[in-house]
C-alpha cells in the first residue's frame, strides 16, 4: 500500500466523521504504516495554506488551535506554519512577526505512534472546518511593506512604562506611567498622521486581530473597544471566535494591543485584590463581581483615555492648523474600511454586569489607573 493510500484512507475514516471509533481506526492505520509520515505532514501544511486562503493568519490558528484542543495540538500547528513558511510569499511585517511568535518546538519526549496519529487528526479535524474570515491584507496605493520597520523610540518608551505600570505595587506609580504611556501615544499618534497626510503615498488603514479569551470576555471586548475608540480604531468582537477584529492606521494599532494589554493585567490585578478585601470582610468571591468589575472598568477606562486622546487633539490642532483635517479624513478611512470588511455588525447587551459592588471596585481601579495630564514621576 502506498503511503498516500495510507492517509488517504485515513483521512476518509477520520475526518469527516466525528466519532472516537472513525478516530481510533484512523490513527490505527497511520501508526502502522511509519513510511506515511512524511505525506502526513505535507497534507497538514496544505491544510494550513488553506487556513491562509481563507483569511486566517499564524497567530489566529494557534489561538483557535489551543481554545479548542490544548497546548500539545498548538505546538504541532506551529510545527506545520513553520513548514509551510518556507513555501510561502513574504506577507508584511506582522505576519512575520507572528511566526517568530509561533510557540517553541517541544522538547522530545517519547510518544507511541498510536497516540500521536491520534492527536494529529484531531489537529486536521479542527483545521479543515475554519471558516472563512475577512481578508486583514488591505491593498494599499504605495509599496507593499514587506520588511518589519524598526520600533520608533516613542513606541520603545510606550511599552517599557506599561511594563513598569503592570509590575508596581503601588497605585499611584502605576497611575502616573500609564498616564504618561497614553500621552505619549496620543502625541505619537498625532506626528504619524501629519507626516502620513505629506508622504508622496500616504498610508491606508490596516487591520488586525487581537484575542479575547475567557473567562469574562464580553467585558473585556468592551476594554478593548474603548481602547480603540479612544486611539482613532474601531473594533468588531468575533464571539464564537474569541477575537476583535481593529481596524485603524498601523501606529493607532500597535499602541491599541500595547495599551489593551497592559490595563487588561493592571485590572485583572486590581480585581484580585479588590475580592481579597471582599472575602475579608465576609463576602464570598462571586463570578457576578467580578463580571461588574471588569465592565465598569472597562466603562471608566474608555472615558478617560478618549478624555486624553481629545485634549491632545485640541491641543496639537491649535499649534497645528493642518491637524484636524487630517485626522478627520483618517477617521474616515477608517470607518470605510471597517464597513468594507464588516456590511452587517449587530450589538450585544453585556450580561451579569449587575453586581454592585463589582461595579464600584472596578470603577475606583479604572480611577487608579487613570489616563491624563500628570507630573511625570522622576527619570521619565
Amino acid at each position: 500500500m502506498s503511503t498516500s493510500s495510507t492517509v488517504d484512507r485515513a483521512f476518509g475514516t477520520a475526518l469527516y466523521d466525528t466519532a472516537d471509533t472513525a478516530l481510533d481506526a484512523a490513527a490505527s492505520l497511520l501508526a502502522a504504516d511509519p513510511a506515511a509520515d512524511a505525506e502526513l505532514t505535507r497534507r497538514g501544511e496544505e491544510f494550513v495554506a488553506t487556513a491562509w486562503r481563507r483569511g486566517w493568519q499564524p497567530a489566529d490558528v494557534v489561538r483557535i488551535v489551543r481554545r479548542e484542543l490544548d497546548d500539545a495540538h498548538a505546538a504541532l500547528v506551529a510545527e506545520l506554519i513553520r513548514g509551510q513558511a518556507a513555501h510561502d510569499r513574504p506577507r508584511g511585517p506582522r505576519w512575520a512577526a507572528q511566526l517568530e511568535d509561533l510557540p517553541d518546538r517541544p522538547a522530545p519526549h517519547r510518544t507511541d505512534r498510536f497516540s500521536h496519529a491520534t492527536a494529529v487528526l484531531e489537529l486536521y479535524r479542527l483545521l479543515l472546518r475554519l471558516p472563512v474570515l475577512e481578508p486583514l491584507e488591505a491593498r494599499r496605493a504605495g509599496p507593499s511593506r514587506d520588511e518589519p520597520r524598526p520600533e520608533s523610540r516613542a513606541l520603545a518608551r510606550i511599552r517599557a512604562l506599561l511594563a513598569k505600570a503592570e509590575a508596581t505595587g503601588y497605585p499611584q506609580e502605576a497611575e502616573a506611567l500609564s498616564a504618561k504611556a497614553q500621552e505619549l501615544m496620543a502625541r505619537h499618534s498625532v506626528d504619524e498622521a501629519l507626516l502620513s497626510a505629506h508622504a508622496p503615498s500616504p498610508d491606508a488603514p490596516g487591520a488586525c486581530r487581537i484575542g479575547v479569551e475567557g473567562p469574562y470576555e464580553q467585558a473585556k471586548a468592551v476594554l478593548l473597544d474603548a481602547v480603540a475608540d479612544a486611539n482613532h480604531c474601531r473594533a468588531v468582537w468575533n464571539e464564537a471566535l474569541g477575537f476583535s477584529t481593529v481596524v485603524g492606521f498601523e501606529t493607532d494599532l500597535e499602541a491599541v494591543e500595547l495599551l489593551y494589554t497592559s490595563l487588561l493585567v493592571q485590572a485583572e490585578t486590581a480585581m484580585t485584590k479588590a475580592e481579597a478585601a471582599q472575602r475579608a470582610g465576609g463576602r464570598k468571591r462571586t463570578k457576578t463581581f467580578r463580571q461588574s468589575f471588569l465592565a465598569a472598568y472597562a466603562h471608566r477606562a474608555g472615558t478617560r483615555l478618549r478624555a486624553v486622546a481629545e485634549r491632545t487633539a485640541t491641543e496639537s490642532g491649535a499649534a497645528d492648523a493642518d491637524l484636524l483635517p487630517v485626522l478627520a479624513s483618517r477617521e474616515v478611512a477608517v470607518t470605510d474600511r471597517l464597513e468594507r470588511m464588516f456590511p452587517e455588525t449587530t450589538t450585544t447587551r453585556l450580561r451579569g454586569a449587575d453586581d454592585a459592588a463589582g461595579w464600584t471596585e472596578g470603577t475606583r481601579a479604572a480611577d487608579r489607573a487613570r489616563v491624563g495630564h500628570r507630573r511625570p514621576l522622576p527619570g521619565q
